[in-house]
């Protein structure tokens, strides 16, 4: 069974987290069972539940992103207070 990223599993929401810990779960069992088969299956509903979770860390990337490019045209205009700049 192939985990999803620890970044990834911390935006998972309380009931994507338990389905997704008991579908872990399952592979696991199925792998001690040689049943390759089925863990090819619960594999990819594992891949299909962590989708939105993808899609939020892209989302919080995204707005780094324009938080940084804000912040740096701010100072470059000269509009950043410089006892806001030594905090960070």
């Amino acid at each position: 069974m192939r985990h999803c990223s620890v970044q990834v599993r911390g935006l998972l929401t309380r009931e994507e987290l338990d389905r997704y810990n008991a579908l872990i779960d399952v592979g696991h069992y199925l792998e001690t069972q040689n049943r390759y088969d089925l863990v090819y299956t619960v594999q990819k509903e594992i891949d299909i539940l962590i989708l939105p979770a993808i899609e939020r860390l892209k989302e919080k990337s995204r707005q780094r992103d324009r938080d940084t490019e804000l912040y740096l045209r701010q100072k470059e205009a000269g509009f950043v207070d410089m006892d806001e700049e030594d905090e960070e």
